[in-house]
């Protein structure tokens, strides 16, 4: 059973990585579709558990949500194979690109595929932000909501430092 599960969580990851543009706001909603709508392996409540310690923590957001996806559903080892599955497809594709970059660099077709591709990416995002915040606030009271509202105005508003507003 656990070797087909290291399996499982590095294809998973690997695909999730290879076939998303748009870096990890875009991943982890794909991440949660897949490991807690479709696998069942965690709840909704832990996900967003999981991806609250992700953004907390220092580095890229896939990474650090595929690690923790890992290491809840496998221990070390699953940890282990998420990342590398997270990781494989963009250091891969990176190497392929910097060896082409010249002739990438003035292609007006690359652009314009690649100028399309950021109104999906938002898109993506502004459903993920949706999705998420809409279950982060269902059942909470009232003052959880206020709380969570003023730290948003504090922060992208008044520009108030991250760490003062978590502190």
């Amino acid at each position: 059973m656990k070797k087909g599960i290291y399996l499982k969580l590095f294809t998973v990851t690997f695909y999730i990585s290879a076939f998303t543009f748009g870096g990890g706001y875009v991943i982890v909603p794909l991440m949660k579709k897949k490991f807690v709508e479709d696998l069942k392996w965690i709840d909704e409540k832990e996900m967003l558990d999981l991806v609250a310690i992700a953004q907390s923590s220092p580095g890229a957001i896939a990474v650090n949500t595929s690690i923790l996806i890992g290491y809840k559903t496998a221990g070390a080892l699953g940890a282990f194979f998420t990342v590398l599955g997270t990781i494989t497809p963009p250091f891969v594709i990176l190497s392929v690109i910097s060896l082409f970059y010249t002739a990438f660099r003035d292609n007006i077709i690359i652009s314009a595929l690649l100028k399309g591709m950021q109104a999906g990416v938002a898109a993506v995002i502004a459903d993920a932000v949706m999705s998420m915040g809409y279950n982060i606030v269902r059942g909470k009271n009232i003052l959880s909501i206020l709380i969570m509202l003023a730290a948003f105005i504090s922060a992208y508003f008044i520009k108030i430092n991250v760490v003062y507003i978590i502190i």
